[in-house]
């Protein structure tokens, strides 16, 4: 039978972090960087068979998974964990054998995780609109990880269009694509401390935010005098930052649409600080480097980009900006050139 290929992108969120369970705005876009499967049924086969080149040995499913956490928990390597998940979903009529390859880091925060389930069920023979491969990697997600993500790396993947970032409203999965302006770069650099959802406080992130929701109501129509009524200043400073970060999202889509990078970068500094005050979920590493990347000549503004606990920072420069100080770290440039979007064959 014919081999099925398949190319998902990964993400960088340019702004809107920690907004997306709640119903709220996010600003991501596609990177060239990404996971790729190839797929090769045979009717005989009563498995499935997997490597990947970012890992050593080769998994073999049994083909038929069930629907729910079972099919995927406890799984080792960790990364079967996904391809069960999507493999229970997909329910492909043949196994076979695929073999995974990406040049996403791993625990960036690039959506990873997203890429590489959008690519395998693309691959194993998912067909349908781009919202609902969304929500089954989103389920997906959640059958390898038992954590309640949201939809912005999945919308963000199955969504992409090179040369455009993506107002996602999370509210009702609505998508406008933002054409990112010509003469800007985006540079995303890690902070050399790998992060995993699974291990991190993001549920207990989640949870707060929604105990702040069960006194006011949903963050997305908040506003500053709901937040007065909030009495437990730890959840006022959750639900701050989901607010404040909602309006910076708006604010900053409007700036790409005019060019206007400076105010775009400021908006991205106040999300960084933000996310590190009002969300605890940056780090001392990732400071550190957004700081070094403004000191750079020609940056307009950096911030933590995706769940934080580590991983990137993304920085929003002119395209002519020599960022230095980043010899330590490793780092990718992205200028709105080559394909961004899924790719099936």
């Amino acid at each position: 039978m014919t081999e099925r290929r398949a190319f998902a992108p990964g993400r960088v969120n340019l702004i809107g972090d920690h907004t997306d369970y709640t119903g709220g705005l996010a600003m991501p876009m596609a990177i060239q960087l990404g996971t790729s499967v190839s797929y090769s049924p045979d009717p005989a086969a009563q498995t499935l068979q997997i490597s990947s080149s970012a890992y050593p040995g080769t998994v073999r499913l049994p083909m038929a998974l069930p629907t729910h956490r079972s099919a995927a928990a406890g799984l080792e390597p960790e990364w079967a964990r996904h391809v069960a998940a999507v493999l229970a979903l997909v329910q492909p009529p043949f196994g076979g054998h695929a073999r995974i390859t990406t040049t996403l880091p791993i625990g960036s925060g690039l959506s990873s995780s997203a890429s590489l389930d959008a690519a395998l069920a693309l691959a194993l023979g998912f067909e349908g609109s781009a919202a609902e491969l969304a929500r089954l990697c989103q389920q997906a997600e959640h059958m390898a990880t038992g954590v309640p993500t949201g939809m912005l790396d999945q919308i963000a993947v199955s969504s992409a269009v090179a040369g455009h970032a993506l107002l996602l409203d999370c509210r009702d999965l609505s998508v406008s694509q933002v054409p990112v302006p010509p003469g800007a770069k985006i540079v995303v650099a890690h902070c050399g401390v790998a992060r995993s959802i699974a291990r991190s406080a993001y549920s207990k992130r989640r949870a707060e935010c929604e105990a702040a929701e069960r006194e006011i109501g949903p963050l997305r129509d908040a506003g500053a005098t709901s937040l007065r009524r909030l009495s437990e200043p730890v959840l006022r400073r959750r639900a701050r930052h989901v607010v404040s970060e909602n309006a910076r999202v708006r604010e900053f889509a409007e700036a790409l649409a005019r060019c206007d990078l400076e105010s775009a970068g400021r908006l991205m500094n106040e999300s960084h600080a933000s996310l590190a005050v009002d969300f605890d979920v940056s780090t001392p590493e990732l400071d550190r480097l957004a700081t070094l990347l403004r000191s750079s000549e020609g940056v307009y503004g950096a911030r933590l980009t995706g769940a934080g606990f580590g991983g990137c920072v993304v920085a929003l420069s002119e395209a002519a900006a020599a960022t230095g100080g980043l010899e330590g770290y490793e780092s990718w440039i992205f200028e709105n050139k080559g394909p961004a979007s899924l790719v099936a064959a």
